[in-house]
């Protein structure tokens, strides 16, 4: 299949569907629920500390720490799993990769409000690589300024690879809703670089 390019004005989007075996994806799927360091983040919204809505594990290498809402994460080693998966990951994309975000989502209920990868640690134009196993769910994104309704909604299934790239993080925000009609889990593994150096 390859990569499809998305519409959406300014941004770098292209969107992989199937890009591993199926064996191999569902396999995947199957081995990282498992045996992945799952933890509940706390995180400060609006001066208050809540509990995201999901279960999340930072991972990369040696230094690659990652500041999200006033939350220092130090990373945890790379699974084997991951560690075999980023160098292929890194040929699709085009960019090198140190650390990934894994997020499970136990069912529709768990979701990721309005936000954008543009923490200062990721630079300017950010390459990042989000794979999708488990449960198919929609995907949107939306202007930051001005701010408007979605503009753009993707349904992201089981083994498909989105790569958000150039203006995409400093023009977009992106959401995944939640939706009472997903019953089952999804895990999502987002790719991405931090730069050295950073504090």
């Amino acid at each position: 299949m390859g990569w499809q390019p998305l519409a959406l004005a300014g941004a770098d989007l292209a969107l992989w569907t199937e890009w591993l075996p199926p064996t191999e994806a569902d396999a995947l799927l199957r081995e990282l629920r498992d045996t992945i360091a799952w933890e509940t983040h706390v995180i400060r919204i609006f001066g208050r500390e809540v509990a995201s809505p999901r279960l999340s594990c930072w991972i990369g290498d040696p230094g690659a720490s990652y500041v999200y809402s006033r939350t220092r994460f130090e990373p945890h080693p790379w699974p084997p799993a991951l560690a075999a998966l980023r160098p292929r990951l890194e040929q699709a994309c085009g960019s090198t990769f140190n650390s990934v975000l894994a997020n499970l989502y136990r069912d529709g209920h768990d979701a990721m409000g309005w936000h954008s990868d543009d923490e200062p640690e990721l630079g300017p134009a950010p390459v990042i690589a989000s794979l999708s196993l488990g449960a198919s769910r929609r995907f949107v994104f939306r202007r930051k300024s001005p701010r408007s309704s979605a503009a753009l909604e993707l349904e992201l299934p089981h083994d498909s690879l989105l790569r958000m790239a150039g203006a995409t993080q400093r023009l977009y925000q992106h959401a995944l809703p939640r939706t009472a009609r997903v019953r089952t889990p999804r895990i999502n593994l987002t790719f991405r670089h931090v730069l050295e150096g950073s504090p």
